[in-house]
């Protein structure tokens, strides 16, 4: 029974001998491939990782495109928003702001017609007070034309308050030239007023004689037509002249840019400067209260050009005028800005076909320009 007992142990030993001996013999190969395996599955694992990670990346990415264009575009709007809400209430400022500047503006307006006619009707009355009604009047599309006597305390002449409409109604007319310095012979201011069509006219710039020509040359810058025709760095003269809006212009003026600068279209120059800005200027000792006939020019505050002429030299008519009397005179008048012409027996004053003054040589002196008036 041993014996039978001890042979099965010894076959069960050698099949399991015959069984297991194969694994032992392969374990090292199982074993190597259990590591492959092992690192295999381990370099899955990493590469899952890596994976695993882009995919979180990736989803942030999504999530912050998905996320980042809403907040930015919300606050982009509600900013739009809040600059056309800004610009809408600027608008709307800025309108009911123009509404009242226009407003404003129609008031001002309104308020300076009334000045001006309100001056208008002061200096209407102021002359009417001091002159008496006007001895003859002129309405023409380009002027109107108020011509006055003027009779004062030792002196007499004429007056005309001229409202200019178009700045071509006032001309300054030369006398015929000889030569191309305008050395000329001279004319009478009634021979320049016919001979252009003039209505009213009154001698302008004063004028020196050549000996060796025996002509007669202007005195200081003359303009014609815009024009310059003689210019003149001499100080002691003014120049008296009618800018492109017919207004009156001068003063002392060396430089000629200043003078271009001006726009003057017509122009003469005598002495002194009687009133510049409403204020008196200095009368030049050769000058200082003497009587002359006296030919003078200026405009009122509202821009009216004014037009005298005063004899002179004439007993128990007329003896003449001191340039410190016109100056009271033209104060006195509303003058804002006022200059002496030629004076003396140059002084003249037509008007609708005649002469109207007394000229001192007992006939009209021939001069070398007169403004002459196309109404």
């Amino acid at each position: 029974m041993f014996w039978k007992i001890q042979g099965a142990l010894l076959g069960l030993l050698m099949i399991a001998v015959a069984t297991f001996y194969p694994l032992w013999e392969a374990r090292e190969t199982i074993t190597t491939d259990l590591l492959s395996v092992r690192q295999a599955l381990n370099d899955a694992v990493l590469a899952f990782e890596k994976v695993e990670a882009a995919v979180r990346e990736q989803q942030t990415h999504i999530d912050a495109l998905t996320e980042a264009p809403v907040k930015p575009f919300t606050e982009e709007r509600e900013t739009i928003s809040r600059y056309l809400a800004d610009i809408r209430s600027f608008a709307d400022n800025e309108t009911a702001g123009v509404s009242a500047t226009r407003g404003d503006l129609e008031r001002i307006v309104q308020a300076s017609s009334k000045h001006i006619q309100e001056t208008k009707d002061t200096l209407d009355t102021i002359l009417a007070k001091k002159l008496g009604n006007p001895i003859g009047q002129t309405f023409g599309k380009r002027a109107t034309v108020k011509v006055f006597s003027l009779k004062e305390v030792g002196y007499a002449g004429y007056m005309a308050k001229i409202k200019l409409h178009d700045p071509s109604a006032i001309r300054l007319v030369l006398a015929p030239s000889e030569n191309n310095l305008l050395g000329s012979y001279g004319e009478t201011v009634s021979s320049m007023a016919k001979r252009t069509g003039g209505v009213l006219a009154i001698n302008a710039g004063g004028f020196w004689r050549k000996p060796e020509d025996g002509l007669i040359y202007p005195i200081g810058t003359t303009i014609v037509d815009g024009e310059i025709k003689v210019f003149s760095t001499n100080s002691e003269v003014s120049f008296i002249g009618f800018n492109k809006g017919g207004q009156l212009v001068g003063g002392t003026i060396t430089d000629r840019e200043a003078l271009e600068s001006l726009g003057v279209l017509q122009g003469a120059s005598f002495l002194p400067t009687l009133i510049k800005d409403g204020k008196k200027q200095p009368i030049p000792k050769a000058w200082a209260n003497k009587k002359e006939p006296r030919t003078l020019i200026g405009h009122f505050t509202n821009g009216d050009v004014l037009m005298i002429v005063i004899d002179g030299r004439q007993k128990g008519y007329s003896e003449g005028v001191t340039l410190e009397d016109a100056q009271d005179k033209l104060i006195g008048l509303n003058i804002r800005d006022a200059y002496n012409l030629d004076g003396g027996g140059s002084s003249t004053f037509y008007y609708n076909g005649k002469v109207l003054n007394k000229p001192s040589d007992g006939k009209e002196r021939k001069v070398i320009s007169s403004f002459v008036l196309f109404p």
